[in-house]
């Protein structure tokens, strides 16, 4: 058995030799083995990232969404290849909606890059969504450590901007990048007081022919419910700009922004603070899902599953009752 452990650490620090090299082939495995399920797997993995823990935190971590129809994807695409040419390297982390019926994924984002797909130093890895809240792939943070520590400069993780993944990929995130539609009128293309609140800056796109006014347009009403929220921050003030990503314009700008913000947030101190948090978060996040796996684990538990839903469902129990009947079971387990 001793044997057996020693050979696992020794294919573990292999692999983490070869993420801090930067072979693809690796860094693939790596977050292959992150995102199992198995419970065998996500023990290794605690301690793969154990170990390439000292190499990570070095990148600038960028959290993109918007309404659907936004063109976030061009939009990645558009500055991904702005930044491959700064000499950058930049891993996307695109967060697929998976399908309530089949489980499967729609990963296509490889398809929608398509120039950026084929960069050297551009890393594209899709990954479903499953069952967490808000769309956001449950091992995200630790894929963000991974791409750190095989060197990636930039990492963005793209949300499937739908109800609260906003606010979760926020919660991970240095700098967080709304994308918007030019539709302006009596009420903007989806906003939300929550979303607007978390937003380090708003991004209004296809502001190009036609659409420029309407994007201006949308862009002033946006900058004056800005002024009707509390701030995020004392030391930032959310921009809103304008760009077309199918044209390459104002790409430059969003760059721009995203590296004064770094530079503000640093020099306050924010930043440091801003990512002790985010690790305290993830703590309380994977201890909750560790909890969830071993009570849905629990034998006792999933003997009783059945009939206590099926009570509720029937009207025969409280929602309540049955909760604390569950909780009872594996307390005594």
């Amino acid at each position: 058995m001793a044997h057996f452990k020693v050979a696992i650490l020794f294919k573990l620090k292999q692999l983490a030799d070869g993420v801090r090299s930067r072979n693809l082939r690796s860094l693939a495995k790596a977050i292959t083995l992150i995102e199992s399920r198995n419970p065998e797997h996500s023990r290794a993995a605690v301690s793969l990232l154990d170990e390439l823990l000292p190499d990570s935190g070095n990148a600038i971590r960028i959290g993109i969404s918007g309404v659907p129809g936004a063109g976030k994807s061009t939009f990645i695409e558009a500055l991904g290849m702005d930044l491959v040419r700064q000499g950058k390297r930049l891993a996307i982390l695109a967060v697929d909606p998976t399908s309530q019926i089949s489980g499967g994924s729609i990963l296509g984002d490889k398809t929608r890059m398509e120039l950026l797909s084929r960069e050297v130093n551009a890393f594209i890895r899709p990954s479903p969504s499953g069952d967490n809240l808000g769309g956001v792939a449950r091992k995200t943070r630790e894929t963000m450590l991974v791409c750190e520590a095989a060197g990636y400069d930039v990492i963005i993780v793209e949300t499937v901007g739908v109800g609260q993944s906003e606010v979760t990929v926020a919660s991970m995130v240095d700098f967080f990048l709304l994308l918007q539609l030019p539709n302006a009128g009596d009420e903007l293309q989806g906003i939300k007081k929550g979303v607007m609140e978390i937003a380090d800056a708003i991004l209004i796109n296809k502001a190009e022919g036609e659409n420029r006014p309407r994007a201006e347009l949308a862009r002033q009403q946006y900058q004056n419910a800005l002024h009707l929220l509390r701030p995020k921050s004392e030391n930032w003030v959310v921009p809103t700009l304008l760009c077309s990503a199918l044209h390459q314009e104002g790409i430059t700008e969003v760059w721009s922004t995203i590296m004064a913000y770094e530079a503000a947030m640093k020099q306050s101190g924010e930043f440091s603070d801003k990512r002790r948090l985010q690790n305290t978060d993830w703590m309380w996040t994977l201890l909750m899902d560790g909890l969830k796996d071993m009570f849905l684990r629990d034998k006792k538990v999933t003997g009783l599953l059945e009939p206590v839903q099926r009570g509720v469902s029937e009207g025969i129990t409280t929602p309540g009752a049955a909760a604390q009947r569950l909780l009872e079971t594996f307390k005594r387990s």
